[in-house]
């Protein structure tokens, strides 16, 4: 139990001005087999706190980081006016394009390109209720996980344990979103377009598990840019717990 509270207790270490991360801080404290921080006068910010609370600091952490990134995301331009996180066409499809250059007509790609990010931006709201089933189901054991692992362990927990169904579930939204915005007719234009170019090879793809892949990809890249800006910067700690643990 000790060992527990001093693995959790060490979440609650402000960063140095060295930029030491917050779960290089706890490694060193394990090692040392003590809590308190050099040059603070002995103890550790969050004193006081349970091993339960100070869990539930990394909890808040990280619904405020998955709910900010759904928030980014699934908004209109949230995927297609983000060059980190724009979904481009599939490699099959990047053939059809070039194709369709020749003879004037990249604007029947670019326009299918634009309705595929518009679909991932319609079907990323519904990842957020799965983050917060997988964020509160977890356990102190977790917890420790996540501190003796590399910086980005949180996301990492948060894609091991959600990302599958997140993509489940954000299937059937994209497959209605890629009728409601329009893609699946823009695709066939364009293909109807590129099969009279003479000499082309066929191409086919499967429009909904692209989106679906690449949308989820960019949910978790915003996740992991979350959980870095609430390690290292303490205006990112927007509620109580979260500045009683991380100080």
């Amino acid at each position: 139990m000790k060992r527990r509270t001093i693995l959790l207790a060490a979440l609650a270490l402000p960063v140095s001005a060295q930029a030491q991360s917050l779960l290089d801080q706890g490694r060193n404290l394990l090692n040392q087999g003590g809590v308190s921080v050099p040059g603070t006068g002995g103890g550790a910010r969050g004193k006081g706190l349970s091993a339960s609370e100070i869990a539930q600091g990394l909890k808040d952490a990280l619904e405020k980081g998955a709910a900010a990134a759904v928030a980014r995301l699934g908004r209109a331009d949230g995927f297609l006016g983000d060059a980190a996180v724009k979904i481009p066409l599939p490699d099959t499809l990047a053939r059809v394009q070039s194709a369709l250059q020749t003879v004037g007509l990249s604007g029947m790609a670019d326009d299918l390109q634009t309705r595929l990010n518009r679909a991932a931006e319609q079907a990323t709201p519904v990842a957020r209720d799965i983050f917060l089933r997988a964020i509160r189901a977890m356990t102190l054991s977790d917890a420790q996980g996540i501190l003796n692992g590399p910086n980005d362990a949180a996301t990492a927990y948060l894609r091991r344990t959600a990302g599958g169904d997140i993509g489940n579930l954000m299937r059937p939204p994209i497959d209605r979103a890629l009728q409601n915005v329009g893609a699946i007719q823009s695709y066939e234009k364009m293909m109807g377009a590129y099969r009279n170019i003479p000499g082309v090879p066929d191409a086919r793809s499967d429009l909904a598990n692209w989106t679906r892949d690449k949308g989820v990809d960019g949910i978790f890249h915003y996740v992991a840019r979350e959980e870095a800006d609430i390690r290292a910067n303490p205006g990112a700690r927007t509620t109580e717990l979260l500045r009683k643990v991380f100080g």
